[in-house]
């Protein structure tokens, strides 16, 4: 933040020519400036152009009439006023350094680093003509210039706190995020009171992953100054990255009702609004940022996700298009054009454009992850398993990866005799369709434990007795080696034809089993058991999850219904209460080896993409999946059948991307193959 020019202390007047000033001169600039320093500017204004009116050529009431001009925002008028003190008195430092304020406040860098450098000629150990020339250097992009500038400022002045939150933000430029801190904790050791340097910490400890610590940062800036909205803006942003939507989307309407025409607020809005599937709203507040700022590719971008979310692909692309014709470098614009056209099905055109991605920001994991899902979705196994691998390098993966980072093992060394962690990674059904290549890893000699959610547990013990499966969190001994266990397809070079596909591979528990038959009773009905919404958080849920309203359509077939669901959403708590021919059984379910039981009693599963899915196909149960027109990238594109679940069948949304369509024909297949 630039340092604000100071109004300078009142003194005696320095008359332009040689004759002694008169005390009514002398007396209307002391006037002035004591009205001035009060902040009564219209009175002082007045006082200096008495002055000036008087002696047109009087260097203070120039430059102090400047000063005030540049202090109201009236930068033009400053520096007029800031040229005409410097015919008169071409050795004044401070002339040229509030000169270079004005022209830096007008975004003519160039124009202002002259200024600050002719200033500093003047006087070489102006350390106020440092920091602000540092100012300016980083608005041209010259970060290790404006480092070096800041470093003189501060070995001129040591307690000059404004200079060493000048350099915090330069270093964070250049992502040297713990002297950012330190260059912060300086400012506010000097000034504990410093409102932009506790809030520039946080910025800090946001990029450093520290979260909790830095929304910390940002509610003691708040609690400084309510009023300060980049403060509740920052707060915004880590609250999203916590996943705490609906404070975010609270903290980016106080920094809004601040300061309305903050475009950048509106933007960043969008993200926990769509995160919270309000998508209108999302796409009203990108608009809005647009409407205030025009060459906005960012929010023309988050425009694209809003519209995405609401499968209006076409239009999302067009938003994305518009992005990257204003800033042709956005990396994430490309990726974000990828999952648009990913969606449309144009897969090698959204493949290029991860590509496009990748070449500008090669660094960003989630680039080479939507390119290796894309790959994976096309049959592309080898590339795109190899490529999946930057997943565990993204900037946001949680704690899992952090937690087994020991002694990674891909496949490149001999495990013989070693223990081996395989651990649980994103949801459950990725640990359910991925530990049937735990045996595999067993059978090159290793000693295997594999670490799984809790309620997983008691199913995935059932994968073969001698290895060791524990709950996460339990204390682990030493191991040698630690693989996630969606890695798996990687190190045994998996292809669509060398899938480990035995069935079952896991399996319920018989007592169980028992007991559910004995509760379920004896029909002669086929026993047919739903599933139509997952995890609410996974982030693609609004897209593979349907309403039950829509659902019990295939209830009026004379079949026996049963709900698999351990939860219900609250829009489907009336329509479960209204269809009563749909057995319920949550308060039955404890864990996943109660679902097993209960989906080994069916004689059909009916589900939607989630674990559930995944457990009937791995125990070996017929089950229909139902997929939308572009799936995940497990399902491929078009079979009917899936290479991973030998006893599944996929029933897909056509272009129209209706359930309903879906639904007809499940509907058709239910009463051709079992209703007579």
């Amino acid at each position: 933040m630039a340092k604000k020019p100071q109004t300078p202390a009142p003194k005696n007047a320095a008359a332009s020519n040689s004759k002694p000033p008169s005390k009514t001169i002398a007396a209307s600039l002391n006037e002035g400036l004591n009205f001035h320093q009060n902040g009564e500017f219209q009175k002082a204004k007045e006082c200096y152009e008495g002055v000036l009116k008087s002696q047109p050529r009087n260097f203070d009431g120039l430059r102090f009439l400047a000063t005030l001009f540049l202090q109201a925002g009236h930068y033009l008028e400053a520096i007029e006023l800031f040229n005409k003190a410097a015919l008169i008195k071409k050795t004044d430092a401070s002339i040229f350094s509030n000169k270079g304020n004005a022209l830096k406040e007008l975004g003519r860098f160039d124009e202002a680093l002259e200024s600050y450098n002719k200033s500093l000629v003047l006087k070489p150990k102006f350390a106020e003509a440092f920091s602000n020339r540092g100012i300016t250097l980083q608005e041209l992009h010259r970060l290790d210039e404006a480092l070096a500038s800041f470093d003189q400022a501060i070995q001129l002045k040591p307690e000059f706190a404004e200079a060493h939150s000048n350099k915090a933000l330069v270093l964070h430029k250049l992502k040297r995020f713990e002297e950012t801190l330190i260059s912060c904790d300086k400012a506010i050791a000097l000034k504990p009171d410093y409102v932009e340097a506790h809030s520039n910490r946080g910025i800090a400890l946001q990029e450093l992953n520290r979260l909790d610590e830095a929304l910390q940062n940002f509610d003691h800036a708040i609690a400084l100054n309510p009023n300060y909205a980049v403060a509740h803006f920052n707060r915004g942003f880590v609250l999203n990255e916590l996943r705490r939507f609906h404070e975010a989307v609270e903290s980016y309407d106080k920094a809004l009702a601040l300061n309305p025409t903050y475009a950048e607020a509106y933007f960043n809005r969008a993200i926990p609004l769509n995160e919270l599937n309000r998508f209108d709203e999302a796409l009203e507040s990108c608009d809005r940022a647009i409407q205030l700022k025009p060459s906005f590719a960012e929010a023309y971008c988050n425009r694209g996700i809003a519209l995405k979310d609401q499968k209006r692909f076409e239009e999302a692309l067009q938003s994305f298009n518009k992005a990257i014709e204003l800033a042709p470098q956005f990396a994430e614009a490309y990726s974000n054009r990828g999952l648009a056209l990913k969606e449309l099905r144009h897969i090698d055109a959204a493949i290029n454009s991860y590509d496009q991605a990748i070449a500008l920001k090669p660094e960003v994991a989630e680039f080479y992850f939507n390119k290796a899902t894309a790959l994976i979705l096309t049959g592309q196994y080898l590339e795109g398993w190899e490529i999946f691998e930057w997943r565990v390098k993204g900037k946001n993966v949680g704690d899992i990866y952090s937690r087994h980072n020991k002694h990674p093992w891909r496949g490149q060394e001999n495990i013989q005799g070693k223990k081996l962690l395989i651990h649980h990674e994103h949801g459950l059904g990725d640990t359910i369709q991925f530990c049937r290549y735990v045996p595999l890893a067993e059978a090159l000699g290793a000693e295997i434990t594999l670490e799984v959610p809790e309620n997983l547990v008691s199913l995935i013990s059932t994968l073969k007795p001698q290895i060791n499966v524990v709950a996460q969190g339990t204390s682990l001994p030493e191991m040698d080696a630690c693989c996630p266990i969606m890695s798996l397809p990687h190190v045994f070079k998996t292809t669509v034809e060398t899938i480990p596909s035995p069935t079952p591979y896991l399996f319920s528990d018989k007592t169980k089993v028992a007991a559910w038959k004995q509760k379920l009773g004896q029909s002669n009905k086929l026993k047919v058991g739903l599933v139509w919404s997952g995890d609410i958080v996974h982030r693609n849920d609004h897209n593979r999850s349907i309403r039950l309203q829509e659902m019990v359509s295939l209830t009026d077939l004379p079949l026996e219904w049963h709900s698999l669901q351990k939860e219900y959403r609250s829009y489907d708590l009336d329509v479960i209460h209204q269809h009563q021919e749909i057995q319920q059984h949550q308060d039955d379910i404890v864990d996943f080896s109660d679902t097993a039981a209960l989906v080994e009693c069916m004689d059909l599963v009916i589900s939607v993409d989630t674990s559930i899915a995944h457990a009937a196909g791995a125990i070996g149960k017929p089950v229909w999946i139902l997929m939308p027109f572009t799936p995940d990238y497990r399902w491929m594109l078009d079979r009917k059948d899936c290479p991973w679940y030998a006893t599944a069948e996929l029933f897909r949304q056509n272009p129209n991307r209706q359930w309903a369509d879906v639904l007809q024909n499940v509907k058709a297949e239910l009463s051709q193959r079992f209703i007579t």
